[in-house]
């Protein structure tokens, strides 16, 4: 029997299942709840472009009306993700599940190109597919609170291949969906688009009675010690709380209130963090503007422009792109622990961009779809390391506000894409946005690995570790490999070095 449960076993330890449980019911509940949610987005990823090209609405009009979505999405996401330590992570969390609620009915109702954008701009709505908005970086924290530096890098692994699976299942199912409805009598395209958003509504329901159960250990643990900004003016000034606004402020007085509100946020994260984030988010707002011109709800929309696909066989290419998204996101922790965090975001991503710099080459469809799943499945093995090595490199009571203004810089990035790509495409030069987000890509991953690939890691835990290095040099040590060094017998130093992970004795 022992050597039956052995496999299982191994899988258990290896792949990061022992993390999740040793973190507890919160994880789960978090895991559970984006899955639900990404289950709603991976119906958006396959007809939300379709959805408007029936309603008639010109490719430019889908770009701009992306655009303006993600935009909402970028204010929104900045404003709970900064109240969520002050007014509470839970609530913040539960409210953004309502406006997922208020989002997709809606859109199950409305045809109107104006109403349909305002519920997509002041609500959630996933225009692109992606996990916008003011869950993930809350989420992220949540999660790199609860976890050690050694079970970090699973959980998060989990929790972007778990939702990967509900993208999957989400795709599969609306394809499946909206071919079945288009064979019923009286139903229009059209008619099954719109059902497939009260399913939207019924997943945002569920997410806010998940939140509902997570405990108290979700709120933000602050510390003694914790970096605060001290003015350089008198004692009182930095005390002083906001004003609030008059009504008859001209709209510059408010922007320039919101403006400073971003400055403080920032001023309130130290200096030390600041310096490494800043290069960081310059990279990742590279990557976000390529993300940006070719979401996977626009791709789709290339596919179907271009070879006319049964909407149920892009529904199941679309499945088996987010499956295989799920499967290779397993393998991120693994191998974050094997070869580093910055090594696991760079080789895994430079296959995917390079997929999607010649994506519109061929001329046949299965060569197209073959590219697609090479983007889709090398393309989520960047997030939980991504997310592990800011949590890595920030103090802990910052990670709320780092990981909130990294999700607003991303997003806000990504903006300019859908509004491009829309321009691109009603010109007939579609094909250009991919060549270009292609290049963008294979440009961020390179500045990715020459600027963090030696970055000292995990100098803020506690308690306090040993500093670990991300390096690629021969004095790298994953950080699993750390924890099972710190267990061995004690001896001379002189004795024991540490080569690429192996352990040599002289």
């Amino acid at each position: 029997m022992s050597a039956l449960l052995k496999p299982f076993r191994w899988f258990y330890h290896e792949f990061g299942i022992d993390s999740i449980q040793e973190t507890g019911s919160n994880a789960c509940l978090i895991i559970t709840a984006r899955a639900c949610r990404m289950f709603a987005y991976g119906t958006n990823a396959l007809v939300l472009a379709l959805f408007f090209a029936e309603l008639g609405f010109s490719d430019g009009r889908i770009g701009l009306f992306m655009t303006l979505t993600l935009a909402g999405e970028v204010f929104l996401g900045m404003f709970l993700t900064f109240t969520a330590d002050r007014v509470g992570r839970r609530k913040v969390l539960v409210g953004g599940s309502f406006l997922m609620v208020l989002s997709g009915l809606t859109f199950a109702v409305f045809a109107n190109f104006w109403i349909l954008l305002i519920a997509a701009v002041f609500g959630v709505v996933s225009a692109t597919g992606g996990d916008f908005g003011p869950f993930r970086a809350i989420e992220e924290s949540i999660l790199s609170q609860l976890t050690t530096p050694k079970t970090r890098a699973d959980v998060l692994a989990w929790y972007v291949t778990i939702s990967a699976l509900g993208s999957a299942v989400g795709s599969e199912a609306s394809g499946r969906i909206v071919s079945y409805m288009q064979g019923l009598e009286g139903w229009k395209l059209v008619d099954a688009y719109h059902a497939l958003f009260w399913m939207y509504t019924a997943m945002g329901i569920l997410n806010a009675l998940l939140m509902l159960f997570l405990t108290q250990a979700c709120e933000l643990e602050r510390e003694e010690g914790a970096y605060v900004q001290v003015a350089q003016d008198e004692e009182n000034e930095r005390q002083r709380p906001l004003e609030p606004l008059e009504p008859d402020d001209p709209p510059t007085s408010k922007l320039r209130a919101a403006l400073g509100w971003l400055s403080r946020t920032l001023g309130a994260i130290s200096p030390s963090t600041r310096s490494i984030m800043y290069t960081l988010w310059n990279l990742l707002a590279v990557d976000s503007i390529a993300d940006g011109m070719v979401p996977y709800t626009l791709t789709n929309y290339y596919i179907d422009s271009k070879f006319h696909p049964a909407k149920s066989t892009l529904g199941d290419v679309t499945s088996v792109a987010y499956f295989l998204a799920a499967v290779s996101a397993i393998f991120a922790g693994p191998l974050a622990k094997k070869i580093g965090l910055i090594n696991t975001m760079v080789f895994t991503h430079i296959p995917s961009s390079a997929a999607v710099l010649v994506f519109p080459a061929p001329n046949n469809l299965v060569m197209t779809v073959i590219l697609l799943l090479i983007r889709a499945g090398l393309n989520n093995m960047d997030q939980a390391p991504r997310s592990a090595f800011i949590a890595a490199v920030v103090k802990p009571e910052e990670r709320t506000a780092v990981m909130g203004i990294t999700s607003m810089l991303r997003t806000l990035a990504s903006t300019s894409g859908p509004f491009l790509t829309g321009l691109l495409a009603g010109a007939d030069r579609f094909w250009i946005a991919f060549v270009v987000a292609g290049a963008f890509r294979l440009a961020y991953d390179i500045g990715l690995y020459v600027m963090f690939v030696n970055m000292d890691l995990h100098q803020h835990e506690k308690p306090p570790e040993m500093v670990r290095s991300n390096g690629a040099h021969n004095s790298r040590v994953a950080d699993e490999e750390m924890f099972e060094l710190e267990d061995l017998p004690s001896g001379s130093d002189d004795d024991e070095t540490v080569y690429d992970g192996h352990d040599t004795r002289k």
